[in-house]
């Protein structure tokens, strides 16, 4: 995580305040991946955040999934998602939301990395192209304080719809990396057929490749090279797998990355037999 400095800081909030109603249980509670869907999303925002909240109504306060996390009540009652994002922005105005519902079983941590390098500060929200109909997906998205007082102007008029209001707003729109992966869950069947897409065993292919490190993180590495097996699609994925084994200080927005002597993009593709190169920033003297 990197903090860009005159950036508000980045937040978290896991819109869980829903009623459920086509879902006839709380979407909430769901279990995917071997735990809640609150608890499974708030790991994934781990380490991505400075720090994160779960929206909920009033009466959601003291139930006892959400209880155990921090959280942020909704301050006017009937306004939807809406109402559970300007409650965070009303809450913690200098800071921008990462906004996240929580019947995204398909979400991923490649998905939000991109979400967060490609953050456009100077505009009201960043946010993906639905991979459906190309309009901004709304919750998956990072609204900057800029986006307050529209979105609270719009909901005082009745616009609740935050898609509506990423259409009409100063909107950074990107391609999703991974599609299919905000696909949301709203009835038992749909449950059942995501639970079951999710448990299908998909075998990611593992590739051989040469990791090379130079200065500081050679020092963390403690070598200056290393061969590995890894599953990990991109660069970006083989830097936080490694992050793991070595204790590695540097986020990756300050590094750069070359594939096979070449400069690369973090999200460039990864081959077998590659060679991947981390390069710190140097210092000047």
């Amino acid at each position: 995580m990197t903090i860009r400095s005159g950036v508000a800081p980045l937040y978290g909030l896991v819109l869980a305040g829903g009623r459920s109603r086509r879902m006839q249980r709380d979407k909430a509670a769901l279990d995917y991946h071997g735990m809640n869907q609150i608890e499974r999303t708030l790991a994934l925002l781990e380490g991505r955040v400075e720090r994160a909240f779960v929206s909920v109504r009033a009466e959601q306060r003291d139930d006892p999934l959400r209880a155990r996390h921090a959280l942020i009540v909704d301050t006017q009652e009937d306004l939807g998602p809406a109402g559970g994002i300007l409650a965070a922005q009303s809450s913690h105005p200098h800071a921008a939301w990462l906004v996240l519902a929580c019947d995204l079983p398909f979400l991923d941590g490649r998905t939000l990395d991109q979400l967060i390098a490609s953050r456009a500060p100077q505009r009201a929200a960043t946010a993906y192209r639905s991979s459906r109909d190309g309009l901004p997906e709304p919750l998956c998205a990072i609204y900057e304080p800029a986006s307050h007082a529209p979105l609270a102007a719009a909901a005082a008029a009745g616009r609740l719809c935050p898609r509506k209001f990423l259409i009409g707003a100063d909107t950074e729109l990107l391609d999703q990396p991974e599609p299919g992966a905000l696909e949301n869950v709203n009835t038992p069947e749909e449950f059942q057929q995501a639970a079951a897409a999710l448990h299908t065993p998909r075998r990611a292919a593992a590739k051989q490749v040469s990791v090379q490190y130079y200065a500081l993180l050679r020092e963390q590495a403690g070598r200056s090279n290393e061969s590995l097996q890894t599953t990990a699609a991109t660069a970006r994925e083989l830097y936080h797998e490694l992050n793991q084994r070595h204790p590695f200080s540097l986020p990756p927005e300050l590094l750069r990355v070359a594939v096979n002597a070449e400069f690369a993009e973090w999200s460039a593709p990864l081959a077998d037999g590659d060679t991947v190169v981390f390069i710190p920033p140097v210092a000047g003297g």
